[in-house]
């Protein structure tokens, strides 16, 4: 088979992890079909080294444009493609003359836009958004509340959604924090104090402004208690200058000298704050999948996390669930958590173990089986058709 898979969002967070996660990972494991990586040339070694049945191919308009589209069906059709994988839900859509997959991972902005009940445009966004996936040949949702979500805004059948679970990074299962990489968050960071953390994007959905409330409320209890006197909350994600309400809720909060926001740092970073945080905190109101919270457990770090959206299916019975609207349920969920260390003994095993249920080289062998299916159902349908069909072109909506 030819198999295109479209890279031009490789740098977007959330997006670009799993098209690195999914690429690298069929590059471990399929040296038979030929991968065609579409999008900008820079792009393409942010994956690291591939197979030779891996071949990059440039794109250089802007996607989000009439000639990017154009740019992308006309490369397909040169290749080509027996299929496309499109790794993300997009609003306009692309006329491809093969078959394509899809990729959603949450239906948040088509949620947004059904409680603002917007008019013309948004009437017309969920129109094309319904048509994108209905000519989908697969749809991939990256959970079973995302696979929900799907049918009950769009009428998809359910035969046409797969289930195919996200992964952590395999970078973040390299181990425990070592002495020296203590010392960098010691030297870089100047943190060495016992922290709550949050990682992730700083927006509304997110919940951070309750995280903070609930902080405080913590630190007046633990106060009572007299324990972790110096215990800091740091929120690592989104530079705060675009939020200046969180900073508001900082200080009406009395916690200006105990949150930190440290905006984005690396992976190889993260990983070390993960493993040395006492708790990871992450209430956020909607996720299609919700990684973070994943990647904490990873590092046998306790997780309060909400009891909404997909996060309950991702967490399993490793973290503690709190309903993210109760900041009092949120505050004694982290005090409880911080004082009981049985529990937190038991949440480190449990973590470890539901951190094995997901892994991309399992999700990928679904990827490629689906592929397969795709690609044997275009050949059965192609031979069914006359000889004059056959040197048309058949036409996708992507």
């Amino acid at each position: 088979m030819k198999i295109g898979i479209d890279i031009r969002r490789m740098t977007e967070f959330g997006v670009g992890t799993y098209i690195r996660n999914v690429v690298r990972t069929l590059g471990r494991l399929d040296h038979e079909a030929t991968y065609f990586l579409i999008g900008p040339p820079g792009k393409v070694t942010e994956i690291g080294p591939l197979p030779e049945n891996f071949r990059p191919v440039p794109t250089h308009q802007p996607e989000r444009s009439a000639k990017g589209y154009w740019e992308f069906r006309t490369t397909v059709e040169l290749l080509r493609c027996d299929l496309v994988h499109i790794p993300n839900l997009f609003s306009v859509p692309r006329l491809l003359p093969c078959p394509y997959v899809m990729t959603v991972h949450d239906m948040l902005e088509h949620l947004a836009r059904a409680r603002q009940q917007t008019g013309f445009w948004g009437a017309w966004h969920f129109q094309w958004t319904k048509r994108v996936l209905r000519g989908g040949a697969r749809i991939f949702a990256v959970s079973n509340f995302t696979k929900t979500e799907i049918e009950k805004l769009f009428g998809i059948p359910q035969g046409r959604i797969e289930v195919i679970y996200n992964a952590i990074d395999e970078r973040f299962l390299h181990g425990h924090a070592s002495a020296a990489d203590r010392q960098i968050i010691a030297q870089r960071y100047q943190v060495t104090y016992p922290f709550l953390l949050y990682a992730g994007r700083i927006s509304p959905h997110k919940n951070v402004g309750r995280m903070i409330e609930a902080f405080s409320a913590l630190k007046a209890a633990l106060e009572k208690d007299r324990a972790y006197p110096d215990l800091k909350l740091i929120i690592i994600g989104d530079d705060l200058s675009g939020n200046p309400d969180l900073r508001r809720t900082v200080v009406r909060s009395g916690v200006q000298n105990d949150v930190r926001f440290l905006g984005f740092v690396p992976i190889e970073v993260l990983r070390i704050f993960y493993d040395e945080a006492k708790i990871f905190v992450f209430p956020s109101l909607y996720e299609g999948f919700g990684l973070p919270p994943l990647e904490a457990m990873a590092h046998g770090t306790p997780v309060v996390t909400s009891n909404v959206s997909s996060l309950p299916e991702v967490v399993g019975n490793a973290a503690v669930l709190v309903h993210p609207e109760n900041v009092f349920e949120l505050m004694r969920a982290l005090h409880r958590v911080l004082m009981d260390q049985a529990l937190r003994e038991r949440m480190k095993e449990r973590s470890y173990r539901q951190v094995t249920r997901f892994s991309w080289e399992k999700s990928v062998r679904r990827m490629m089986e689906v592929y397969r299916e795709v690609g044997r159902a275009q050949g059965r349908m192609e031979l069914s058709q006359p000889p004059a069909a056959k040197n048309g072109k058949t036409t996708g909506v992507a």
